[in-house]
């Protein structure tokens, strides 16, 4: 697309107000219904909506944001096929890393750049293994199989630890 090749050439073209050849500014709207294979909303909540659902054209929605995409747009969007990896596991990362940050301080022994990446990788590999075959399982979309495990896993914290309310 013309406007990747202006983005690797320099950065700093996605600069609000940068104008150049052959780039054409379009809306955020625009964006969301943009012919594209996989769609990203980040940094926005709210950003999928009834109003918009309808038309999205991506095959795969990642939620790079905390909640971009509204309850009936994810019903919508579930209704039409399109797969959209939850903001609660794509966007998980950053909770990862800190974890393993906290892990290393607790040990006072800290890995090199490369190990933490190679342990996030795992991580979130096997966590999004386990969710999609939970989701796979039960038949239920990968938002609503990764809030039953996250319950699951919290009520046999409960259970395990022996609190009852």
């Amino acid at each position: 697309m013309t406007i990747c090749k202006h983005v690797e050439q320099n950065p700093k073209h996605l600069l609000e107000g940068y104008t150049g050849p052959d780039v054409d500014r379009i809306t955020n709207q625009e964006l969301l219904v943009a012919p594209a294979d996989v769609l990203i909303p980040a940094a926005l909540e709210q950003q999928l909506t009834a109003e918009n659902a309808p038309y999205v054209q991506a095959r795969v929605i990642v939620e790079g944001a905390n909640g971009p995409t509204t309850r009936e747009a994810d019903e919508i969007l579930q209704e039409r096929g399109i797969l959209v990896v939850p903001d609660i596991l794509a966007n998980a990362g950053g909770v990862v890393v800190s974890y393993l940050e906290w892990v290393q301080d607790l040990q006072n022994f800290f890995w090199e750049e490369s190990e933490v990446n190679q342990q996030l990788q795992t991580i979130m590999v096997n966590s999004f293994r386990q969710v999609w075959d939970f989701a796979e399982a039960q038949d239920v979309p990968l938002r609503m199989a990764a809030y039953m495990m996250a319950v699951d896993r919290v009520a046999g914290a409960v259970e395990a630890r022996g609190i009852w309310p």
